[in-house]
């Protein structure tokens, strides 16, 4: 891919799988200190750089930390994704020329009961966390070029819990397969909301194929600790994926 990539939130999980990938060959992933989505000068001082892309990954994703942090999940999801939004339109006022946002969203803006939930689905977040990711993707839409990904990742290098419950499901995706999917919709002209996933599996299912000593739980299990809500189903329908990878073939 030759257009200038920036990467903002690269010291996360997803962010490191992207930079690890070398999927991109021209791309810049600053550190928080130097490219900080609260502090506007600094996202004014990369936007100089002339980026034809930028993928924002960075977020506060732990649902049981946003629950205890609102005030900052609040920042650091809304805030820091409206400060990027209304830069990108600055810069693009200026200097007439597009940038296009790929922007990391989540499952749990769905009510993640039912499942199969298509980008037409209505919205209802569950808890905190998918109302923050909810009110971003709002922002995002201010954009003229732009691509919200709804989805759920994991990283099988690092599955740290000894149960996963077999009655919670998900469209849950590996995170180098989810960069690699980020590529491909990078490069592609899809303008809008995209859900991206695997099939439809419960979290013990995608957990066991890479941790065979996970036990099986219930979700009754999970929740009985938690003081939030978590999902039941938050599998999601795939076809707007499926069709634009056909077209791209």
């Amino acid at each position: 891919m030759k257009s200038k990539v920036l990467l903002i939130g690269g010291s996360g999980n997803l962010g490191s799988a992207i930079r690890k990938s070398k999927l991109f060959k021209k791309i810049d992933s600053p550190q928080r200190k130097k490219l900080n989505l609260l502090k506007k000068s600094t996202i004014t001082k990369f936007l100089n750089k002339k980026y034809s892309v930028i993928i924002n990954c960075a977020a506060m994703a732990r649902m049981k930390e946003c629950e205890k942090k609102p005030n900052k999940a609040f920042g650091v999801n809304v805030i820091g994704t409206l400060n990027l939004v209304n830069e990108i339109n600055a810069y693009e006022k200026i200097y007439k020329k597009n940038i296009r946002l790929i922007h990391i969203s989540s499952d749990a803006v769905y009510p993640s009961t039912k499942g199969n939930y298509s980008e037409k689905s209505i919205l209802k977040p569950y808890n905190f966390y998918g109302w923050t990711k909810l009110c971003s993707e709002l922002i995002v839409k201010k954009l003229k070029n732009y691509v919200v990904i709804r989805t759920r990742f994991f990283n099988k290098r690092s599955i740290r819990f000894d149960t996963a419950a077999t009655d919670i499901f998900t469209s849950m995706i590996e995170v180098k397969d989810l960069a690699k999917e980020i590529r491909k919709i990078t490069s592609n002209k899809f303008i809008g909301v995209i859900n991206v996933g695997n099939k439809r599996k419960s979290d013990f299912e995608n957990y066991k194929s890479y941790n065979n000593s996970i036990k099986p739980c219930l979700r009754k299990d999970i929740i009985k600790n938690l003081n939030f809500k978590i999902a039941k189903d938050a599998s999601m329908n795939l076809n707007v994926l499926k069709k634009m990878k056909k077209n791209d073939r």
